[in-house]
């Protein structure tokens, strides 16, 4: 079924994903023609697929651009689900399977690096070539050093109905995603214009909006513990990019060097931060081109 509403100036579908008999909307775009290049958008509490819009319109003459928006997020369906990298998992290995018949390319951006790789290690054949921009694998509550014991009560306290939504309304205010855009996204203020961040803001506003960002925010869609069980899941034979935004917080830029100091592994710097795909789209777009172009 086609949708009416475009983000990346594509032709926008639904599928329709059914997980534990519940079936849910997903939004996907595809833009451009030619070989499949699948899109996905970092996790965060504004996750949509419109952020990866510009990079999309980029590729998409060399590529047949799918840009996807998460279960829980963007314009796909948002149930009050206990969300967990499981759901995560298998919702990508279901899409990649449903939508491709052949191998696709991917540029995971943040979060969706770890199911990424978890999925090419589970399924050498899915994916042709990855590059991985600014990735991450823990949310924002554990990286500044909340205990899981406390994560998870602000989890339980952001789904409660009234509570919840009042800390949900506090922390998805303009003013306070403006901070946070400028404090460890984007790297330019000027970028960050009362439209942008309206169109963040509407974003947030959607039934059950609370639930899966609540779940990002908490670590409870970091699909592994520590740096080891992240590096180890780049032991893959799939062709790897990582793109390291040179500006990025200290313990992300760690893991993100870390990465890109495995044997195998193709990295480069580039001005950004957390959103450099979305801020700096022509320059990751120019660095990307030659490796996803290259002959396997």
């Amino acid at each position: 079924m086609i949708s009416t509403v475009n983000s990346i100036g594509g032709v926008v579908k639904d599928y329709i994903w059914s997980w534990q008999k519940q079936q849910i909307r997903v939004v996907y775009e595809t833009l451009g023609a030619g070989s499949p290049l699948l899109l996905l958008p970092a996790f965060s509490s504004v996750s949509m697929r419109s952020e990866m819009a510009e990079l999309a319109k980029l590729l998409s003459p060399h590529f047949q651009v799918v840009a996807v928006d998460y279960p829980g997020f963007g314009e796909s369906s948002r149930p009050s689900l206990d969300y967990r990298p499981e759901i995560y998992h298998q919702f990508l290995e279901d899409f990649v399977k449903s939508i491709f018949n052949t191998s696709v390319a991917a540029i995971a951006a943040g979060h969706a690096a770890s199911y990424v790789l978890q999925l090419a290690q589970k399924l050498p054949t899915v994916f042709s070539r990855i590059v991985l921009v600014a990735p991450t694998w823990r949310g924002p509550l554990p990286t500044m050093g909340a205990k899981p014991q406390i994560a998870g009560m602000v989890r339980e306290l952001v789904r409660s109905p009234i509570i919840g939504q009042t800390i949900y309304k506090l922390n998805t205010a303009p003013s306070f995603l403006s901070w946070m855009y400028s404090r460890h996204v984007f790297t330019d203020a000027a970028k960050l214009t009362p439209d942008f961040i309206n169109e963040k803001w509407q974003s947030t506003q959607q039934p059950g909006g609370r639930f899966a960002p609540a779940a990002f925010v908490t670590g409870n869609l970091d699909a592994v513990r520590n740096q080891d069980d992240f590096l180890a899941l780049a032991q893959i034979s799939v062709p790897l990019m990582v793109i390291i935004g040179e500006s990025s917080p200290p313990k992300s830029r760690l893991e993100m060097d870390a990465l890109a100091a495995l044997p195998g592994v193709q990295a480069v710097t580039l001005p950004g931060s957390l959103g450099m795909h979305e801020e700096y789209p022509a320059v990751v777009c120019e660095a990307i081109l030659p490796f996803l172009k290259a002959l396997s």
